[in-house]
């Protein structure tokens, strides 16, 4: 069945008689190649068809966790002077090494709301992962999207609007593959909470799925990612790395994937039934812990492969995927020996960590940094948020005497590594905790950064290093020319607990008393400045009308310049333009979102019955007036918008997809004899090293019925919304051009962010859609003119019994203004044909 929103609906409602489905979809496509892809495809077409059977399961396979230098790590193909493929976290850079950088926060780098940076940020973090010889980035992140404000992984993404998360994703992609490093897009799907992260099921409708959650997923596959990470969670009750629907169906076939499908680590949960379902590698390889292999793969794919469980034409199509991506970014002339170990940091140590064995030179030490602490001070500086600046309180221009005061502006005490997988919340917050985090080579404070300005001004400064001393807070702040408060709000992984909060937040507060900070402070000092580093929104409302607080800023997660880029900013060094990439509610209820903490069930139910009204479009709804809205953000200048045109482009009808794929192809030579899957005479194995060879020639007969279609190679329907890569070329072409004039009306230069939004006239559609931006800098008096392609999909609804893209007939109007209510300009769009 395709389960409808009023399905959900009725089930949220108490009326479950029945669990939430798709329907099963086989078989898993084929990959072909097409735009981007061909010559790809080509090179691994020849490199497959040398491999044997125990070679191409070797390379599906993860060998085990901490088995080898990476984080993930596939087995080799010695007799052809192939490596194992090396796999590492995390987002914001390169994990469990030293000498690298540690970047904005997904978060953090959707707020600068700048194309350009977002391509840089991801180029740079595709060189520094190329630099210690990794093959596959895992990032990144758009899963969670952010359904809930207070979802523990949500800092790794880029915010809950699938407009700015699908810019943001492409861009970052293009800019890492650019440097020779597959991209690894996730959390693939719907993984939205970390509270039952590994049994919940996430159930949702048909139409949803394509207008929000799936959305930014196609923008990734259209920037040409070479991986998608299945996620931990179940989909309408099924695991998402053994979801057909999901994988084979939307993934591979609609949205024409062609690279490889990886599973989060440990998330596969079947051995031959996730393969058929679409899963093309296993991470870190272990799984069916009582049966002979340790392995739902491994030998156990091979057994499946000799008694035909498992088709070889799915086989050669989970290697040629995984190829195809190598080969897509070049790492076939850019690959360099991985010169790294993720489990020590001492020069010599085992290559095998979890054997013991193979004792060498694990780490070179190599720096891979190289000038990219400036574009992570540019950028942290530009993802700032100015939320508030009463009478222009900012930029400070050498204010008598400053003080700063609260824990979020000082160094951690025992460093900025001190806690491990960044468990903590001691000192200022510049990245959230769990898998998507690196070391820092260092971390600039705001209070070293500002002391250091404030000594060459001739500045007093005074510092309060804590939380709790009021007192002492009040008194430093009342005798200041402007008192500087930090405070912030923390999140992470949900396998691990910080202060009661499992990865999830467990309140929308400030943390260590954040509140009582800023109210102490503010009492006595009528111009206080409020600096707050989190993970996502925060209430403060009662900030935000507090007439002794002047300014407030948002200043994200920046990574590790964090006080420099804080400092250009309050000094006006940049002018901010930052825009926020979510909604702040007034109370927690305002978003309509619980996250599900409390449940008996082994599988608990995730009903996602507000179909599309997340963050912006739900308080729109609604009509709750929010603190800060969506895309807000203020500047040091002023901007005029005015002129608004819309031309309808001579661009067609659209044309949904049809005809057929080739079949299914097959390479190589199949050795269907059982002794020549054994493992060599007098091979000796690596301890906890999982290996393709098969425990015994006599392989034990299994009664399997595989899912109907899995194992039919014959050509299949191309799907009406289907085509490499990211659907139906159709869908992008342009059919509004809309231009607007926009002018810096103040006295100082500076970056506006239009941004352009549309109705799309339904009685059960949003208000209105994000479906463009721009970053337009513009001098004093100047005027520039922006333009917004907006495509056949930017423009359609999923016509869920069409299955595919269509133009309602209800009314369209294009808005475009300085955020999600501030909305200037309109225009009404007529009709395409």
């Amino acid at each position: 069945m395709r389960v409808s929103a009023a399905v959900l609906l009725a089930l949220a409602a108490g009326g479950r008689a029945q669990q939430a489905t798709f329907e099963p979809s086989y078989p898993s496509p084929w990959g072909a190649g097409g735009p981007g892809w061909d010559e790809a495809y080509e090179k691994a077409r020849e490199f497959v068809s040398k491999l044997t059977m125990l070679e191409k399961v070797n390379l599906t396979t993860g060998t085990g966790n901490q088995a080898d230098l990476c984080t993930g790590n596939t087995g080799a193909v010695p007799r052809l002077n192939f490596r194992h493929l090396c796999l590492q976290d995390g987002p914001v850079g390169v994990r469990y090494t030293d000498l690298n950088s540690v970047f904005p926060a997904g978060i953090s780098a959707a707020a600068t709301w700048s194309r350009s940076l977002l391509r840089r940020r991801g180029e740079a973090i595709g060189q520094e992962f190329a630099g210690k010889g990794v093959d596959i980035h895992l990032g990144p992140v758009v899963g969670p999207l952010g359904r809930d404000p207070a979802g523990g992984r949500n800092f790794e993404a880029f915010g809950p609007d699938p407009y700015l998360a699908g810019v943001a994703v492409a861009e970052t992609i293009i800019g890492t593959q650019s440097a020779g490093v597959v991209a690894s897009v996730k959390h693939y799907v719907l993984n939205e909470q970390e509270h039952f992260r590994g049994s919940v099921s996430s159930n949702l409708d048909d139409k949803t799925m394509h207008e929000v959650y799936l959305w930014p997923f196609a923008d990734a596959v259209r920037a040409g990612v070479g991986s998608v990470m299945c996620s931990y969670n179940k989909i309408n009750n099924t695991y998402g790395c053994e979801n057909s629907y999901v994988l084979n169906k939307l993934l591979k076939n609609e949205l024409g994937f062609q690279g490889f499908v990886v599973s989060d680590w440990g998330a596969q949960h079947s051995g031959v039934d996730s393969a058929l379902a679409g899963l093309d590698m296993t991470m870190p390889g272990e799984g069916d812990y009582g049966g002979p292999y340790g392995s739902y793969w491994g030998g156990a794919l091979t057994e499946a492969m000799l008694t035909l469980a498992m088709p070889p034409f799915r086989l050669d199509d989970m290697v040629m995927r995984i190829m195809a991506a190598f080969y897509k970014v070049g790492r076939d002339t850019k690959q360099i020996d991985i010169n790294y170990s993720s489990w020590t940091y001492e020069t010599e140590g085992p290559q095998y960590w979890a054997a013991k064995m193979g004792n060498t030179t694990v780490n070179k030490h190599v720096d891979v940094q190289a000038d990219h602490g400036e574009l992570i001070r540019e950028m942290g500086a530009k993802a700032t948020v100015l939320l508030k600046n009463v009478d222009k309180a900012l930029p400070l221009v050498k204010p008598e005497s400053i003080a700063v005061i609260g824990e979020d502006a000082q160094d951690n005490p025992d460093g900025p590594n001190g806690c491990i997988d960044r468990i903590c919340n001691n000192g200022t917050l510049a990245m959230g905790w769990g898998s998507a985090t690196a070391e820092y080579p260092y971390l600039i404070a705001p209070a070293t950064a500002l002391q250091k300005l404030a000594e060459a001004d001739g500045t007093a400064f005074t510092n309060v290093k804590g939380n709790f001393d009021l007192d002492a807070a009040r008194a430093a702040a009342s005798s200041a020319s402007v008192a500087i408060v930090f405070a912030n709000a923390n999140s992470g992984e949900g396998y691990t607990t910080l202060d009661g909060n499992f990865g999830d937040r467990n309140n929308l507060t400030l943390w260590k008393g954040g509140d009582e900070l800023i109210q102490a402070v503010a009492s006595v000092n009528p111009n206080t400045v409020v600096v707050i580093h989190s993970v996502g929104p925060v209430l403060i409302d009662h900030i935000k009308t507090n007439p002794n607080v002047s300014a407030i800023l948002w200043a994200g997660l920046p990574g590790q310049e964090s006080g420099n880029s804080l400092t250009d900013v309050l000094y006006g060094v940049v002018n901010p333009q930052g825009r926020t990439p979510f909604t702040w509610g007034k109370q927690a209820q305002d978003w309509g979102i619980e996250t599900l903490i409390n449940s008996t069930s082994a599988t608990p139910q995730q009903d996602f019955a507000e179909g599309a009204f997340i963050d912006y479009r739900y308080f729109d709804r609604e009509e709750i007036e929010p603190s800060f809205e969506f895309g807000f953000g203020l500047s040091y200048s002023n901007f005029t918008y005015s002129d608004l045109t819309a031309t309808l482009q001579d661009s067609g009808p659209y044309i949904p997809a049809s005809g057929g794929t080739p079949a299914g192809p097959t390479y190589g030579r199949l050795d269907m004899d059982p002794v020549n899957s054994l493992a060599p005479a007098n091979f000796s194995k690596i301890p906890q090293f999982i290996y393709p060879y098969i425990n015994s020639e006599n392989i034990p007969e299994t009664p399997w019925n595989p899912p109907e279609g899995s194992h039919n190679r014959s050509a299949q329907p191309v799907l009406p919304a289907g085509g490499p890569s990211g659907g139906n070329p159709e869908l992008y072409k342009v059919v509004y051009a809309i231009a607007a004039n926009i002018t810096n009306s103040g006295d100082v230069a500076g970056t506006e962010i239009p941004q352009l939004y549309l109705s799309h006239g339904g009685p059960t559609e949003p208000k209105v859609v994000l479906r463009g931006f721009d970053e337009v800098s513009l001098e004093p008096g100047e005027t520039k003119t922006v333009v917004f392609n907006v495509t056949y999909r930017d423009l359609s609804n999923w016509n869920v019994e069409a299955q595919d893209w269509r133009v309602t007939g209800y009314p369209k109007t294009a808005f475009v203004g300085a955020s999600s209510r501030d909305l200037r300009l309109q225009a009404d769009l007529p009709l395409p044909r």
